[in-house]
């Protein structure tokens, strides 16, 4: 897996939550999604971000590789900085998403895989 922390220009986190109907619905995450075969996380969530919200990422860098054990499953994800991206962001696969300032990422209930990140980004700089 891969997610972007995709920040606006007023510095707040780009979040979306997990719409009814998939697994885990209901938790809010951070953008991106599953890396097909061969596929670099980077162009993953290039990839994921356009689909999923409509915006084009110029330049990321990865900054996290988390693992998670959920009853059921285990990820791998990793969490990669949108540097530098474009476009107007616009849901567009039924998901909830919005702008959320750091302070204010503890507030909402994430994906368990998610809670550390949440407590770091949360802290001020």
């Amino acid at each position: 897996m891969a997610a972007g922390i995709v920040r606006d220009a007023q510095d707040r986190i780009l979040i979306c939550r997990r719409p009814a109907g998939k697994p885990l619905a209901g938790y809010w995450e951070f953008p991106g999604g599953k890396l097909k075969p061969r596929e670099q996380p980077a162009d993953a969530l290039a990839r994921e971000l356009l689909e999923e919200v409509g915006i084009q990422i110029a330049r990321s860098q990865p900054w996290r590789l988390l693992h998670h054990r959920y009853p059921d499953f285990s990820v791998e994800l990793h969490v990669l900085r949108v540097l530098d991206w474009s476009g107007t962001m616009s849901p567009r696969e039924g998901q909830r998403c919005e702008w959320a300032s750091p302070a204010d990422l503890p507030g909402y209930e994430f994906l368990p895989a998610d809670a550390d990140l949440v407590a770091e980004l949360a802290l001020p700089d």
